[in-house]
């Protein structure tokens, strides 16, 4: 047998990246290239505050382009949110949109885009390929390193009246452009850093072994974990250099990639109810899970945390690779000052039944390396208590 013998796949990374420190100052040229003339810029408070978003629009502004900021947005953006975003932009009449900031950001200039392009409201695109026609172009400036939406065509959207994150994605909605300055990553509190840089790790480990992974997208996300595993230590640590913070930025587009390609699997479906029943931040709800979810999975595919750990020097079996890259992970957490329990994260007492039929419900399951059931999620709960 050839060594090369691979299923039927698609392979698709339509974002093409700009990389570099202070390329943010080519955002103007960028966005002509792309044809626009007014642009709709969602960026968050906090990046504006750092000043951010001010250089985005110094830059925008330099090459002749007409600007309008929305920042009314919280770190997991609503409908409602997103429709007051899609009011801003009918009256403005942008002709490219731009999201510059983290993934709350990216993800409320995609949502804007479905909206002021097709209509309706989020719920209805809550899938793939959901938009029912052309979008605007986009570009995206990500100012942490970790979500990979930079990289994704889906939108996370929280639901009204549920607090359910929805996955709303066509490949219209992927940005043309990412910009990554590393520049714009070394104002990121420590603490962000590390729930972002454990979400990214997350995206690459899940990815890898997703039942949709392809040979095409497991170049992704081992390359994604290759550099995480790598550099991301020493930004836990506070020793890291800007050519650390550098490749875990681009570590997380490569994830995005990977996620855009493969999708994820039961760490995020059993994170997502722990952020809408208990708040807990999202990097933090995926890192409490992912050990336990890869001791689950180590049976159906061990080989392939294998390979991952072989990536990085680290010797193990199929047999014995799901406890060591459940071990490190845990490890990581704590290096990240980050809780390793659901008790550490103040849920002392979890609903575990109703958080498992929840969990169930996330269309991320559906790709778990090992098929799982309401029960099998509501076991994983407890083994994280």
């Amino acid at each position: 047998m050839h060594p090369f013998d691979p299923p039927s796949f698609a392979c698709s990374a339509p974002t093409r990246l700009v990389v570099g420190p202070g390329s943010i100052g080519r955002l103007g040229e960028l966005a002509r290239e792309l044809g626009g003339t007014r642009a709709l810029v969602a960026s968050d408070p906090g990046i504006a505050r750092v000043g951010h978003t001010a250089a985005g629009i110094a830059a925008l502004e330099a090459a002749g382009l007409a600007t309008e900021v929305f920042s009314a947005f919280t770190e997991n953006p609503t409908e409602a949110e997103i429709a007051a975003g899609t009011h801003v932009a009918q009256g403005f009449r942008p002709d490219l949109l731009v999201g510059l900031g983290g993934g709350s950001s990216m993800d409320c200039a995609k949502g804007i885009n479905f909206l002021l392009s097709c209509g309706g409201r989020m719920r209805d695109y809550r899938g793939r390929g959901t938009a029912t026609g052309p979008l605007l172009p986009s570009i995206a400036v990500p100012t942490t390193a970790g979500t990979g939406s930079e990289t994704q065509s889906f939108a996370l959207i929280t639901e009204d009246g549920t607090g359910t994150k929805m996955a709303c994605g066509d490949p219209r909605a992927a940005f043309r452009i990412a910009v990554l300055d590393v520049n714009l990553t070394l104002t990121q509190p420590l603490t962000l850093a590390a729930v972002t840089g454990i979400d990214a790790l997350a995206h690459a480990i899940e990815s890898h072994v997703s039942t949709a992974a392809t040979p095409a997208s497991r170049m992704f996300s081992r390359e994604a974990w290759r550099l995480l595993a790598t550099s991301l230590p020493n930004v836990l640590s506070d020793r890291d250099t800007t050519h650390d913070r550098a490749a875990v930025q681009f570590a997380a587009a490569l994830a995005g990639w990977a996620i855009e390609n493969a999708m994820l699997g039961a760490a995020h479906a059993l994170a997502n109810p722990l952020t809408a029943a208990h708040g807990v931040v999202h990097g933090q709800a995926v890192g409490v899970m992912l050990p336990h979810v890869v001791r689950f999975n180590a049976a159906s595919c061990g080989a392939a945390y294998a390979d991952l750990l072989g990536a990085v020097g680290i010797d193990a079996s199929a047999a014995t690779s799901g406890a060591t890259l459940a071990s490190w992970l845990t490890r990581m957490l704590a290096a990240a000052r980050l809780a390793t329990t659901l008790a550490g994260c103040g849920i002392a007492a979890p609903e575990v039944d109703l958080l498992a039929a929840a969990a169930a419900a996330q269309w991320t399951a559906g790709f778990n390396a090992r098929g799982v059931t309401a029960a099998d999620l509501a076991t994983l709960y407890e083994a994280a208590r």
